[in-house]
């Protein structure tokens, strides 16, 4: 690459005379100068806390600059682990910020930010951090519904624009043994795809009590993973990653429709389980006939998997995790893959860094962390309702599940009854949520 699309690159795209960018200082890149970035952590907890690990083993030459989470101990107790391990590279002082809108304070003062607050608020500190030129660390998924991954769409258009790296959080597409099976399948070696067995079935989660000082609104986010508002359901957060897969599989060609079915049998009677359901299954069309078959679950003393495996007009994937194994449609095996040490945490953040730096072309990886999160999205919107929806329909969706303001004294789109129960979206009835505009 050269010097001059380098040094381009470098500087956030913020240059142009200072003129397009205000209020961004620019940084010096020549030699003897420093080229030191400054990093920001939105979101402490510990996704948040591992990101910042991988970010600063990354880059010696960056240091954590500012911090913003929810709860503000949260925040200062990622800040002191994270000092007992990189001495000499946090410098937060006066830069620790807690509430719902630090993460404004967090871009300001930051060249490169990590996005890993709860998934219902990322859309918001995506757009922000784009518009204000910044490069971006985005953990999964991006959205909870519709109209969040419709910004998130917008955001990633101009991120690009802009010339802005964004690494997406979708970590298997770094896992150097992931990507050896999959540039295969890319590459034709079983063929046409004609179905996919997508699965992610482990036990339950966490769950975390409200304190007597929370807001209902608070309370939620202290036990943000059990609320559809801001996790996006279970399958969302956590299946994204075996969708990611299917969808990597279609050369990021996301399905045509979808139906499903779901519900709630173990996460049941106690407020701490929120509003999410903890199994789903579902069904993704394709025009060519091609179906990719996606089931997750998070229940307790059940049998487990999580892998995709795939079919084709020449050959089987027979797992993309463990052991790697492709075979012909006679059950011979083609290639079966030596693993490699590879940790995909460690390698995004090596890759954000090598973009940032101008040392590989820019990164974006905008439009499968969109397409990836909106299938989690289509297959709980198909299992809520019952219904078969179509991609289309889907994404134009106005269906919110914004609070009525995003602050501890505002409304969550589902609260309490006087029972202290939630509502639980029910196949056939399909309890719809006010649309909040955003």
């Amino acid at each position: 690459m050269n010097a001059a699309r380098s040094r381009r690159v470098f500087l956030n795209s913020k240059t142009i005379a200072g003129t397009l960018f205000t209020g961004l200082t620019l940084r010096p890149v020549h030699a003897g100068e420093t080229n030191e970035l400054k990093v920001g952590l939105i979101g402490c907890g510990g996704r948040g806390r591992g990101a910042a690990v991988n970010t600063l083993s990354a880059d010696a030459n960056t240091k954590l600059y500012a911090v913003a989470d929810a709860f503000l101990p949260k925040a200062q107790g990622a800040v002191e682990g994270l000092k007992e391990q990189f001495e000499g590279r946090i410098d937060v002082d006066g830069r620790i910020f807690a509430g719902l809108d630090g993460y404004k304070q967090v871009v300001d003062a930051c060249d490169v930010v990590l996005l890993c607050e709860a998934p219902g608020f990322r859309y918001r500190s995506l757009r922000y951090a784009v518009e204000q030129g910044k490069h971006v660390f985005c953990e999964k998924p991006v959205g909870v519904d519709a109209p969040a991954i419709r910004s998130v769409m917008e955001s990633s258009e101009l991120a690009k624009q802009k010339g802005l790296t964004l690494v997406s959080g979708l970590c298997w597409r770094y896992d150097l043994n992931v990507k050896d099976i999959m540039e295969r399948v890319l590459d034709g070696v079983i063929g046409e795809i004609t179905s996919a067995r997508l699965t992610f079935m482990v036990g339950k989660l966490w769950t975390r009590p409200r304190a007597d000082e929370d807001t209902e609104l608070m309370a939620q986010v202290r036990n943000w993973y059990n609320y559809t508002w801001l996790s996006g359901d279970f399958n969302v957060e956590q299946h994204v990653h075996t969708l990611d897969k299917g969808l990597w599989a279609m050369h990021d060609v996301p399905p045509t429709t979808c139906y499903g079915l779901g519900g709630r049998m173990q996460r049941v009677e106690q407020p701490e389980y929120g509003d999410i359901y903890d199994s789903m299954s579902a069904v993704f069309e394709y025009p060519n006939g091609t179906t990719l078959y996606s089931y997750c679950r998070q229940q307790n003393d059940c049998w487990g998997e999580n892998n995709a495996r795939f079919a084709g007009t020449k050959g089987y994937v027979s797992s993309v995790l463990g052991r790697g194994v492709i075979t012909d449609l006679d059950g011979k095996v083609l290639y079966e893959r030596e693993n490699v040490a590879s940790d995909m945490y460690a390698l995004e953040h090596q890759e954000l860094y090598k973009s940032i730096r101008g040392e590989i072309d820019t990164i974006n990886n905008g439009d499968y962390m969109a397409k990836a999160t909106m299938m989690g999205v289509m297959e709980r919107e198909a299992c809520y309702t019952g219904s078969k929806i179509t991609w289309d329909d889907a994404l134009a969706s106005q269906k919110s599940y914004a609070p009525s303001e995003y602050s501890e004294n505002g409304t969550p789109v589902n609260v309490p009854d006087s029972n202290g129960r939630l509502k639980v979206q029910v196949p056939g009835i399909g309890q719809v949520y006010h649309t909040v505009a955003r």
